[in-house]
């Protein structure tokens, strides 16, 4: 009997529909957070949400959280990096505008 015989497998299913569950309560939270008057914070949240959702397809849909090879967890790693910089700079300027 080989060492990966479907007895010993598990299977990722249960994961899939707990990622499936969060991906759509954060969708509610999008739709909610989208009808309160949060002023300036609007797109922060929003963004804030759009992040931990694409985090969330990533690591488990595009099977980067289990990733055995150095080279993937290196793009991911500075994919993140130029995530927060793009989002932390355009916060910036956001948060710099006059409002009238």
């Amino acid at each position: 009997m080989s060492a990966h015989s479907s007895a010993s497998a598990t299977s990722p299913l249960k994961g899939y529909f707990a990622v499936w569950i969060a991906l759509l309560v954060g969708t509610g939270l999008t739709v909610y957070a989208a009808t309160l008057d949060l002023a300036p914070y609007n797109a922060a949240i929003a963004l804030a949400i759009a992040t931990i959702k694409a985090t969330l397809v990533a690591l488990f849909f595009m099977h980067v959280w289990h990733a055995g090879e150095k080279l993937i967890k290196v793009v991911v790693i500075a994919a993140l990096f130029f995530l927060v910089l793009l989002l932390g700079l355009t916060m910036t300027d956001y948060a710099a505008r006059p409002w009238s």
